[in-house]
């Protein structure tokens, strides 16, 4: 069965030459030109992975995979830009999407990218709980008390470093190595002020425990 990818791009002739590239691969290929179009079509049939630009008009690519994942849905998503910075990028995977593209692109790359997430779409979606905080690895959503909350990429990250080693001590050195590794020049500091941030919305602040000159541990 081929797998359903839907291209969502204003660009006509961009567009295009997804769709063509896609299906010369093999792919279900299906185009939307803006962000209404992809979400009154993804809620039509779902995909099996979403190919999305930043840049549209209106609801931009940032507003509808937010929606997507506040839905609760899974989906991979493929976030493209045309601007190579950094702010840019973060607030792609911080919306919830799985990967980037910087245009232009060769669509060679663009095909290994999607290879690659369908191959991630097929793992089972792992779950991590403790206490009544559920954490959906692959869609990077949160839960407590059946209640959805929002965290940044590096908030999740910590708060899945920590979920996975519940009741024991997560040292700052391995906060910094396992969350930020050599991304940025960061200090011990960073660690207190992300932990605090979770404190806040995990909303209580005992869950995550202080070990005085050591580091922090998710305990009941």
């Amino acid at each position: 069965m081929k797998a359903a990818v839907l291209v969502v791009e204003d660009d006509r002739s961009i567009r295009r030459m997804l769709e063509r590239t896609l299906a010369a691969e093999g792919y279900d290929v299906a185009g939307v030109s803006d962000g209404g179009g992809a979400l009154a079509a993804i809620e039509r049939a779902a995909p099996d992975l979403l190919v999305l630009d930043l840049g549209l008009p209106g609801l931009d690519g940032v507003a509808v995979c937010r929606r997507l994942r506040d839905k609760g849905l899974a989906l991979p998503i493929l976030m493209l830009t045309a601007r190579d910075g950094l702010d840019d990028r973060v607030a792609g995977l911080d919306a919830g999407a799985d990967d980037y593209l910087v245009k232009p692109f060769a669509p060679e790359e663009l095909s290994a990218r999607v290879r690659a997430l369908l191959r991630r779409g097929e793992e089972p979606r792992e779950l991590l709980a403790f206490d009544d905080v559920v954490f959906v690895v692959r869609s990077r959503r949160v839960r407590r008390g059946g209640e959805d909350i929002s965290l940044s990429m590096r908030e999740a990250d910590l708060l899945e470093l920590l979920m996975r080693n519940a009741r024991q001590v997560v040292s700052r050195e391995l906060a910094l190595e396992r969350v930020w590794g050599s991304a940025v020049a960061a200090s011990p500091n960073v660690v207190d002020r992300y932990v605090s941030y979770l404190r806040s919305k995990l909303g209580e602040p005992e869950l995550i425990q202080t070990i005085r000159g050591v580091g922090f541990v998710l305990e009941r």
